[in-house]
């Protein structure tokens, strides 16, 4: 038996500790077999990744993803300053190529993406927490919402949520223009671009990433999420290239807000101050925004970012209720009603539609639905990553469903609230404000406020919404893009300082790049073009994570030999008899109480499992970690079993809250220690304390037996892609249980 200092408890355990405990299980000996390199095939392979993407040195720069991506930025902002009408130009050649040969397969990636996402929170893996299965989420749900809100939304929106339905209504894609049938769709359309095509994209990377960071221990990125398919690959160029991609990609989606937001801008304080507009006070505005963003990041997650992101969602609020009451409130609601209902009709017909059959029809999707979805894919790493950091221990189907749900109905409430707005003023015969808005957008919107009372107020609170959006994308874009950058072993750190500052200063130079080379449609040029390699990575990380839930499933499925109670992961509850059931039900013991029980109980019943193991021939062993939560020492029992996964049984100390109703044996305390099983995915949910020295023995057989009959269902029904190394399905050997264990095979 071996002491260690200096680990962390169950609930959050280090990936160092990962590393440490998949070697002396048997797994990292194993790989010395001639499976070093390859990508994992069952779910405790996959605990190879912390290992795998261990450096040994802590965080540190990718200094080749660095270089590289920064290279690919400059030399863009660069040919955009030098030669802004050449780089106009080549961009919009290569849009309307994309338009006219490619198209197809952006609004394909994007169905696809929505169908996967949905399915996961839908099917039984919806269940699984992005950390263990005993781990809960670090911020409230309103919070949470907040920020997921806040950084997937951008100024962008406000920018559209204007000219796009105008734009539509005077120009629709389809049939003729300033009817009442080109009304129905005109704000609907707008919904569709800014609806559950982008949050998908969001919650895609997003469930991905947090799933292998907080569930796996392996660092929140793009190339950890494809581990399952790369295996250690994914640390050299191959990785650094897809990391490469998807920075860039981010890099000009981040760039592309940032400049709608400072055009926008750019005429908020012109009215509020009478500045002069143009690209002067562009610049200026891009480089105050610099100065805060750096100011804003370095205070980090909680501080900075948490506090924009509420304040933020408030002050959208308030100016879309401010709009809503002052004005036509009756025409906005009924067609707030209208729009949602079409929009959620029509979803599954826009969602393919690429108008094939209409003259002109190629041109309208680069301007429009390409575009919104080209930006959605640039955005999805950086929202994706910036999501799954704040999301852990969330579910699933709980992440998924908010994602696509709550921030969508904000995004279509804004939009029909605006949108009908505008509407309303053009129906009216306002025609001079329909064409400055399609020529101007930036005017238009700001020309639309003024027509409501109190228009220096909500033009001024408009401002202040515009600029903490603007705020919030630009904070997360820079630690998002340092992250990216950098190899970040542990998922709650963020890049460096000084990284975070060199990329809000470098997405600063391509936004003023852009818009010298031609303002908003280089811009939206540039995010088609770069989006591209994003729909590729999109699609191995479905592959990816989709194999990874596979391997869940068959772990699940694979206890079948179950009795009629049975704990979080199979096998049976420990049996109690009726004076133990009495004296537990109102029995909340102190730390001293479970210690002395798991030194006088549990560990000795442990160490003669251990030894009986080892005397019949087992790799077994029985290791004791201090527990720096709890002070109580947590034991842990491992049988080894060649060319499978190892048994493993810990049990550990954890602080459970005392329930507020019926009688409690100390009212002056808040809480008491519940001896818990954990297995290698998490605590199976009940509590030994209380339980004899044999009682506590059988339960480990009972899981015992329960793991080997998993590992003879695996067998059974795996392929080499899934759950069993090649060596074991081709000799067809599987696992053989011990007389009584179920249905023995050889």
């Amino acid at each position: 038996m071996t002491e260690a200092a200096d680990v962390r408890g169950p609930e959050a355990e280090s990936p160092a500790a990962t590393i440490e405990r998949s070697r002396w299980g048997g797994t990292e000996r194993r790989r010395t077999g001639g499976g070093e390199g390859r990508p994992p095939v069952s779910s405790t392979e996959l605990r190879w990744g912390p290992a795998d993407f261990a450096d040994g040195h802590g965080p540190r720069v990718r200094w080749r993803v660095l270089v590289v991506a920064s290279a690919v930025i400059l030399a863009f902002s660069l040919w955009a300053i030098l030669a802004p009408g050449q780089a106009a130009g080549t961009m919009h050649a290569a849009v309307g190529w994309i338009s006219v040969n490619v198209g197809w397969f952006y609004v394909l990636t994007v169905a696809v993406v929505i169908v996967f996402v949905l399915w996961v929170a839908l099917s039984k893996e919806g269940g699984v927490r992005l950390g263990p299965d005993h781990s809960r989420p670090q911020y409230g749900l309103f919070t949470w919402v907040a920020m997921l809100f806040a950084a997937g939304v951008g100024i962008d929106m406000l920018f559209y949520s204007v000219t796009g339905p105008i734009t539509q209504y005077m120009a629709p894609p389809s049939g003729t223009g300033q009817t009442p049938e080109a009304a129905r769709d005109a704000v609907v359309w707008t919904m569709f671009h800014y609806g559950i095509a982008g949050w998908a994209m969001y919650a895609l990377l997003g469930m991905a990433m947090g799933y292998f960071a907080h569930r796996w221990g392996m660092p929140l990125s793009i190339r950890a999420a494809l581990y399952p398919l790369l295996g250690r690959r994914v640390r050299g160029a191959m990785g650094d290239a897809i990391d490469v991609f998807a920075l860039v990609g981010t890099v000009f989606g981040v760039a592309t807000s940032m400049g709608i937001g400072v055009v926008l801008l750019n005429v908020g304080f012109s009215v509020l101050f009478g500045l002069e507009q143009g690209l002067g006070l562009q610049i200026a505005l891009v480089v105050v925004a610099v100065v805060m963003t750096v100011a804003a990041c370095t205070s980090g997650v909680d501080k900075g970012i948490r506090l924009v992101s509420e304040l933020n969602l408030w002050s959208a609020a308030a100016m879309v209720l401010y709009i809503l009451v002052t004005g036509k409130t009756s025409f906005i609601l009924n067609g707030t009603v209208e729009n949602i209902g079409r929009f959620v009709a029509t979803l599954p017909e826009r969602m393919l539609q690429t108008f094939a059959y209409q003259d002109g029809g190629s041109e309208w999707m680069g301007s429009w639905t390409l575009f919104f979805w080209a930006f959605w894919l640039a955005w999805g790493p950086f929202v994706g990553l910036f999501l799954a950091r704040i999301s852990r221990g969330r579910t699933l189907r709980e992440f998924v469903i908010a994602a696509v749900t709550a921030p969508v109905l904000c995004d279509v409430i804004i939009v029909a609230i605006f949108g009908n707005s505008a509407l309303s003023e053009v129906l009216g015969g306002n025609l001079d404000f329909a064409h400055l808005a399609m020529e101007s957008p930036e005017r238009g919107w700001y020309a639309l406020l003024e027509m409501f009372p109190g228009a220096p107020f909500l033009i001024g609170l408009a401002t202040l919404s515009g600029l903490l959006f603007y705020l919030t994308s630009a904070n997360s874009g820079a630690m998002v893009m340092s992250n990216f950058s950098s190899s970040i072993p542990d998922p709650g750190q963020d890049g460096a300082r000084w990284l975070r500052i060199f990329w809000a200063v470098l997405t600063a130079v391509l936004t003023v790049a852009m818009l010298v080379a031609g303002g908003v449609a280089t811009m939206e040029y540039a995010t088609l073009v770069f989006a591209l390699p994003v729909t590729v990575i999109a699609y191995l990380v479905m592959a990816s994570f989709s194999k990874a839930l596979r391997m869940e499933r068959a772990e699940r499925e694979g206890q079948v030999l179950r009795r009629r109670t049975t704990a979080a992961h199979g096998g049976a509850v420990p049996e109690r008899s009726w004076r133990q059931r009495i004296a537990g039900l109102r029995s909340y013991p102190s730390a001293r109480a479970v210690a002395q029980f798991m030194e006088k109980t549990v560990r000795p019943a442990l160490t003669d499992v251990s030894a009986e193991f080892a005397a019949q021939g087992h790799d077994a062993s029985l290791r004791t970690l201090p527990d720096e939560r709890t002070g109580i020492f947590r034991h842990t029992l491992a049988v080894a079993i060649d060319h499978e996964r190892d048994f493993h049984y810990e049990v550990a100390a954890v602080e459970a809250p005392v329930p507020v109703f019926g009688g409690r044996a100390n009212p002056e305390e808040e809480s008491y220690c519940r001896l818990e099983v954990f297995t290698q995915t998490g605590s199976e949910g009940y509590d030994l304390m209380g339980l004899s020295r044999q009682q506590v023995i059988d339960d480990v057989l009972d899981r015992y037996e329960a793991h080997l009959a998993f590992l003879a269902y695996s067998a059974e029904h795996s392929a080499a892609s899934m759950l069993t190394p090649p060596a074991a399905l081709t000799t067809g050997q599987v696992p053989v249980l011990p007389e009584g264990a179920g249905s023995p095979r050889t």
